[in-house]
């Protein structure tokens, strides 16, 4: 045993196991430090920091049930809006790092250019949350986990509907957090002047014609 160990202590003092070393424990440390700073990243303080966001879509979330409701739970910005699965929460944050030009561009910097881009800013993440098959409202909400006795006969009845057919989530709580733009939601008469948003390619578990449709019933709304 003491040999063993002598000889284990030799090899220690060996430059080779000194590199090892060092990379070992600057391995810790820059993993430490990286995921520190994608945690800070994803908290909802960061996310309104940037008077882009607090003046406009986080001023009208604070008007909404998932910021404040008699349960006392929280949906905050990174909860909607990033995955918690660590590479697709990597590729997010590589997707959302062109927000950073367009800071510097100053593209919605008052709230006549936000509203401007409204439709096409909320067409993005609508059709992102369509291809994901809206993965981030299931980390709350969940078909299979709904007590249809327990909700309204329009809830339950629709919801059973969209489980049917394959619908996700954001075909049809558009503006359950947010105002919506001004666009055709094909309820009703057209209407003038709306801007047109591009039904996105069908993804995901969830498929069929109903998938494809343009469904656009904001919960919020009804």
């Amino acid at each position: 045993m003491s040999n063993l160990i002598s000889r284990a202590w030799v090899a220690a003092k060996t430059p080779a196991f000194a590199v090892l070393a060092l990379a070992f424990v600057g391995g810790i440390v820059f993993w430490g430090g990286f995921n520190t700073v994608l945690e800070w990243t994803n908290q909802e303080e960061f996310c309104i920091s940037c008077h882009e966001m607090r003046d406009n879509v986080y001023a009208e979330y604070r008007n909404t049930i998932h910021y404040q409701n008699r349960t006392g739970v929280r949906a905050t910005c990174p909860d909607c809006h990033v995955p918690k699965e660590w590479i697709p929460k990597i590729i997010r944050k590589v997707q959302a790092s062109n927000e950073l030009f367009h800071k510097a561009l100053g593209s919605i910097d008052t709230p006549e250019k936000f509203n401007a881009k409204r439709a096409q800013l909320a067409g993005n993440e609508w059709n992102r949350m369509k291809r994901n098959d809206s993965h981030e409202c299931r980390n709350c909400h969940n078909y299979t986990y709904m007590d249809y006795a327990e909700q309204n006969r329009r809830s339950a009845t629709k919801h059973q509907v969209a489980f049917n057919e394959g619908q996700t989530c954001i075909d049809c709580h558009k503006g359950i957090a947010h105002t919506l733009p001004s666009i055709e939601q094909y309820i009703g008469a057209p209407k003038v002047g709306a801007a047109e948003i591009a039904a996105p390619v069908p993804s995901g578990p969830a498929t069929g014609a109903a998938r494809a449709a343009p469904q656009a019933a904001s919960a919020a709304s009804q």
